[in-house]
């Protein structure tokens, strides 16, 4: 009797560890699924972080120099209606004087909305695809070392940034024409927004009219992006490899309008054409 309830014990006390044992189990699982699942909101959270963020940078941007850009557009028209007098005297004092003369303040951010609904999508995605696609380049073979090379990852920008900009200018390229169309009204108004832009150009001209254009400008996209996005990245990691401790602001505003400039100079011409 005695040696038959120690077997219990025994038996019992071997069940209990087993018992304990899936417990363990269950709850190291289910610890497990929790991570997972805060890793995905994670990821989610970030996804959407990166397009608020690129959006709203853009419209900001856009927003902030678009008296500039009116005065860059007509300069770049004037020729077409002015006579040879008045070309000489032109200069960006005299045009801006000009236009608070004769439409107003407020004339500076002429069609500016219409800037915006384009811009925030367009830098939300160029800004998103650009992280995706460095992503995806850096798990390539060859690109464990990235960090270490600078030529190499600048090579690495370059391509990303391209490839972001020709994503994002396929996507949004309909506002773009829309956009360019509505600038382009003179005295004989034939679009009378946005909508009706789009109504229009789709039953005259098909869904393919919201096209026209797209390789040539694809063609300038693509290689001004990738500058800009290499240039920012090269001087913002020399700058903070120099000065580590200098404000993330003045480092991102500095690097940020050097890269433009470079871009800029390289599209500039292609801008031109496209007007």
């Amino acid at each position: 009797m005695q040696t038959e309830a120690r077997v219990g014990v025994v038996n019992s006390s071997h069940g209990g560890g087993g018992t304990n044992g899936g417990v363990e189990t269950t709850s190291l699982k289910f610890k497990q699924q929790q991570q997972e699942l805060l890793q995905a909101q994670k990821t989610q959270i970030g996804t959407v972080s990166q397009l608020l963020a690129g959006g709203v940078a853009g419209a900001l941007s856009k927003t902030c120099t678009a008296p500039l850009a009116r005065l860059t557009i007509l300069f770049q028209v004037q020729g077409m209606h002015s006579d040879a007098a008045t070309l000489r005297k032109a200069s960006i004092w005299r045009e801006a004087s000009r236009i608070v003369g004769e439409e107003g303040f407020r004339a500076f951010w002429k069609g500016n909305l219409v800037t915006i609904a384009h811009r925030l999508p367009y830098s939300s995605l160029n800004f998103y695809a650009y992280e995706q696609y460095k992503k995806l380049l850096y798990m390539l073979p060859g690109s464990e070392n990235h960090g270490k090379s600078m030529s190499a990852d600048i090579c690495i920008h370059f391509v990303a940034g391209g490839l972001a900009g020709i994503t994002a200018a396929s996507a949004t390229y309909p506002l773009d024409l829309v956009r360019t169309r509505l600038a382009a009204q003179t005295n004989d108004t034939y679009y009378r927004g946005i909508w009706h832009a789009l109504r229009t150009i789709c039953k005259d001209e098909g869904v393919l009219g919201l096209y026209k254009g797209l390789g040539t400008t694809l063609l300038g996209v693509g290689p001004s992006i990738a500058i800009s996005f290499s240039v920012y990245e090269s001087l913002r990691s020399f700058w903070q490899s120099r000065r580590p401790h200098d404000s993330t602001v003045l480092v991102s505003l500095t690097c940020g309008s050097l890269s433009g400039i470079a871009s800029s100079t390289g599209y500039g011409a292609g801008s031109a054409l496209r007007i």
